[in-house]
């Protein structure tokens, strides 16, 4: 059994002991109850859980909404599924059936209202309370008559209750049953029916009969009561199933096959399960064939994973239902948005018919007013062309004396302009003499640094002189010998010290040259900001940005340029090379 199987017979149980209607059972009776749900059900009771979940509460009673998660928790999430469902319903009912059923009106016995209580809880919707729609009590009736051996209209059903849209609770149904729902059925006929319809729905006995069984051990046939239900065959000895003499374990790799006559019996097919195989005989080639069909479809239904037919079917009508809701909901929700719409266009519509007769009264009025107006509009006109006439011989006056004053403003700006385009070229001679004289006094600033160089290494070379002479004496002949190795050295040193000493002076020579070029570009810069400074300042002067750090040599500041630096320095390292190796 689903969950929902199991809520249904448990929330009759809970309504039952519910005895004012009030919607709420006492703490009490909920512990009884909750004894006897773990007894039947096979869990563990604890008799303390109730109270430790209420615990916060008062000591009123417990609506079905508050039981509810203690119902979930600590009993139904604990249930294994080798309890007797039988058992289950029978306790329920017990608790349901001597409050809400009156046997005097009942038409049937107290056995088969029991039968067509689990029924309704089958076929009855999944929202509480619990309620038979119209299609499934239809459905019902049907399959009662079938069983009956009848059809709908062959027993005499009264169903002009059946209207579309009605519900029924169960009492409600067993009512319907004693009101002679059946006209023409004798009751034990009627008792057949439920009990057939009971065992398909309720035990999921899809087929059942006598046949006979061949032996596996001492091979004789046997006469037995076979049950077939979605997972098995089992067989009794008699048909009320008090003594099960054994069970053929279905599966979907199970298979069914004919089997000819033989040993004197007739009918004779073979079930063969994954753990043992099975000879039957039938009455008759009829129900040979039937069982054949039926344990096939079992095997089919197994394979594909499938729930028994009354299972899957009853979820088909109840997922048609719901389609079919939807399918009302959204039409009615479309019929709603017409509806509105349609409305809304009607009051469009009026308030337009409104609009339309406001325009034509305005229109009318508006005429009256334009001829009115286009009268004094004309007078006023000819005042107007008069008076603009006046203002254009005017207007025409003073175009001529802007256009001369524009003439001048012209000519004005082009003298500027030219004026900008010479002190612009003043700028840029200015610049380039900056430049020069920046890369003079850095080519200054590496000679002075190499002369600096140069001068510490001769005086390194003057102490190493004098240490090597004052050592010894014993070394005096090799010493005299290096000593004339470093003063031809020094003399290379201090010959290229009168080099680079030339070098600066020649240095200098360029490095004032760029000065009074310098000062040349200065005095026509000042020259040319004299004339802006005469033009009303229409032109801001463009002034020389701030100099960084510049390196110094002893022919003065950027005295040679960079590349020529480079090029000394280099040759003074080669110099200093073939020095060292001599």
């Amino acid at each position: 059994m689903s969950r929902d199987e199991l809520l249904k017979p448990i929330w009759h149980a809970f309504t039952a002991l519910d005895l004012d209607r009030s919607g709420k059972v006492s703490k009490s009776q909920l512990k009884v109850l909750s004894h006897n749900l773990c007894t039947v059900l096979k869990v563990p009771h604890d008799p303390v859980a109730l109270e430790e979940h209420f615990k916060d509460d008062d000591e009123g009673p417990v609506s079905n909404q508050g039981y509810m998660p203690y119902l979930s928790t600590f009993i139904l999430d604990k249930v294994k599924g080798d309890f007797n469902r039988v058992e289950l319903n029978h306790m329920c009912w017990t608790l349901c059936c001597k409050k809400n059923l009156d046997q005097g009106k009942l038409q049937v016995s107290e056995d088969d209202a029991f039968k067509l209580w689990c029924i309704f809880n089958f076929l009855s919707e999944e929202r509480y309370p619990l309620v038979l729609v119209s299609q499934e009590m239809e459905y019902l009736l049907h399959k009662l008559c079938e069983a009956m051996g009848g059809s709908w209209v062959e027993q005499g059903v009264d169903h002009t209750w059946a209207r579309p849209g009605a519900e029924l609770s169960v009492w409600e149904l067993l009512r319907l049953m004693g009101a002679g729902l059946f006209k023409n059925i004798h009751r034990h006929t009627l008792s057949m029916g439920i009990s057939e319809v009971y065992q398909e729905l309720i035990l999921d006995v899809l087929k059942q009969g006598f046949m006979q069984k061949k032996g596996h051990k001492r091979k004789n046939w046997t006469e037995r009561w076979f049950v077939l239900k979605p997972d098995c065959v089992s067989y009794f000895t008699g048909e009320d199933q008090q003594d099960k003499k054994g069970d053929i374990p279905l599966d979907g790799n199970c298979f069914v096959e004919s089997l000819p006559d033989k040993d004197g019996k007739k009918c004779l097919f073979l079930v063969k399960s994954s753990q043992k195989s099975f000879e039957i005989s039938a009455s008759d080639k009829k129900k040979k064939q039937e069982w054949i069909q039926a344990i096939q479809m079992v095997a089919s239904l197994l394979r594909q994973r499938r729930p028994a037919p009354h299972r899957e079917a009853r979820q088909k009508r109840r997922e048609q239902r719901m389609r079919l809701q939807a399918e009302q909901m959204e039409l009615e929700l479309r019929m709603s948005e017409l509806t509105t719409a349609n409305e809304a266009k009607q009051n469009e519509l009026e308030d337009l018919r409104r609009a339309l007769e406001e325009a034509a009264a305005n229109a009318a009025e508006e005429e009256r007013r334009r001829v009115q107006t286009e009268t004094e509009l004309q007078d006023k006109f000819l005042s107007d062309l008069e008076r603009e006439k006046r203002e254009r011989e005017r207007m025409e006056l003073e175009m001529a004396q802007k256009s001369s004053e524009l003439q001048s403003y012209l000519q004005r700006v082009k003298e500027l302009e030219d004026l900008y385009q010479q002190l612009e070229g003043a700028l840029d001679e200015e610049r380039r003499a900056r430049q020069e004289e920046e890369a003079v006094r850095k080519l200054q600033s590496r000679i002075l640094e190499e002369e600096s160089l140069k001068r510490a290494e001769l005086e390194q070379i003057h102490l190493n002189q004098q240490r090597a002479i004052s050592e010894t004496e014993a070394q005096n002949q090799e010493l005299q010998k290096e000593r004339l190795n470093k003063e031809a050295a020094l003399q290379d040193a201090l010959k290229q010290l009168d080099e680079l000493a030339q070098e600066r002076q020649g240095a200098l020579e360029q490095y004032q040259t760029v000065m009074k070029k310098l000062e040349n570009a200065t005095n026509k810069t000042k020259t040319w900001k004299h004339k802006v400074a005469e033009h009303e300042g229409l032109l801001r002067l463009i002034q020389p940005g701030s100099k960084g750090p510049v390196r110094v040599t002893n022919w003065g500041p950027a005295a040679i340029t960079e590349q020529e630096l480079n090029h000394r320095e280099k040759e003074w390292q080669e110099k200093k090379m073939g020095l060292n190796q001599d």
